[in-house]
């Protein structure tokens, strides 16, 4: 469905470029509301989801917490905060930090672990479902595209290496 069906659009855009910033948020917004009820059966929301792939991806080393702000998705998001109500929960570990008693470890917990893995069993039914609209070189060609429009020019494939689209050259 277009973007102009989706939000009931009548007139039309002023610009490509319009277009295409609508499209992102909305695109956002749909991905994050999807993500949401996804989540919701496990009782965490997408900022603490975030960090415990950050702390999984750690693992079995700890990390600061500014170390996880850096590496987040939402900026935005507290992650002292979160990293409280993921120690509630069982899911991470706090340790005072030995080389400055001022910063604190994270570290995620078996627990975590656990719930991760079982979160991941139902999220590649929400991959497959993707999948199955994008091809692997449409997928690339968005993401590079994605990382253009942010001033970024290469951007990589799984394995880390650097993804051009066929219609731009490598010099």
């Amino acid at each position: 469905m277009s973007i102009e069906t989706e939000i009931k659009q009548r007139a039309a855009f002023t610009s490509p470029f319009h277009k295409v910033m609508v499209n992102l948020i909305y695109t956002n917004n749909w991905i994050t509301s999807r993500n949401s009820e996804d989540l919701k059966p496990f009782g965490l929301t997408i900022q603490q989801f975030n960090v415990l792939r950050i702390l999984r991806g750690q693992h079995p080393n700890a990390i600061t917490v500014n170390a996880i702000i850096d590496r987040m998705l939402d900026k935005m998001s507290n992650a002292s905060r979160l990293v409280d109500k993921l120690l509630a929960k069982g899911l991470v570990s706090r340790l005072v930090c030995p080389n400055d008693r001022r910063a604190v470890d994270v570290r995620i917990t078996d627990k975590g672990l656990a719930l991760l893995s079982e979160i991941d069993k139902g999220m590649s039914g929400w991959e497959s479902e993707i999948t199955g609209r994008l091809t692997v070189e449409e997928a690339e060609l968005l993401s590079h595209l994605l990382d253009k429009m942010r001033g970024n020019s290469t951007s990589t494939d799984c394995d880390g290496n650097e993804v051009v689209p066929e219609h731009e050259s490598v010099n």
